[in-house]
């Protein structure tokens, strides 16, 4: 999934701010799980949950074994708050709707991720990485 967008200062009543993060964690184990209607529903829960909190995706590639999100958010938000919101929320929906796959697994994600912030001049790079990851 690709949302482009130019990446243009946003203003607010105190603030001028241009905050976008590239976020990638994977299954625990590494385990290519996200594939069918695993992926499917764990794309949807990211675009409500983004659309929730008010972040725009920019790009989304989800892997069978890792996903990649380039995003951007509100300033009071850090990387690792998204992350958190984000693994929280695939998981608990993820366990409950696909149980006999999921129960094999302590848990949905690894503990770890990777998290880099970007600007425009570097936005439209991660953009190319994160296609080229999917083979587009």
């Amino acid at each position: 999934m690709e949302k482009t967008s130019t990446l243009q200062y946003q203003r607010d009543e105190h603030r001028v701010h241009l905050i976008v993060y590239h976020l990638i964690w994977c299954p625990r184990r590494r385990k290519a799980i996200l594939t069918g209607p695993i992926k499917e529903r764990c794309q949807q829960i990211l675009e409500e949950k983004c659309l929730e909190k008010g972040w725009s995706i920019l790009t989304l590639a989800i892997q069978p074994d890792l996903i990649h999100l380039f995003i951007r958010v509100w300033p009071s938000e850090s990387a690792a708050d998204v992350v958190k919101e984000l693994k929280g929320i695939t998981s608990f929906h993820l366990r409950r709707e696909f149980a006999p796959i999921m129960k094999k697994m302590p848990s949905t994600w690894t503990r770890s991720y990777f998290a880099s912030t970007a600007g425009a001049v570097s936005a439209e790079t991660i953009q190319h990485y994160i296609n080229a990851q999917k083979g587009i």
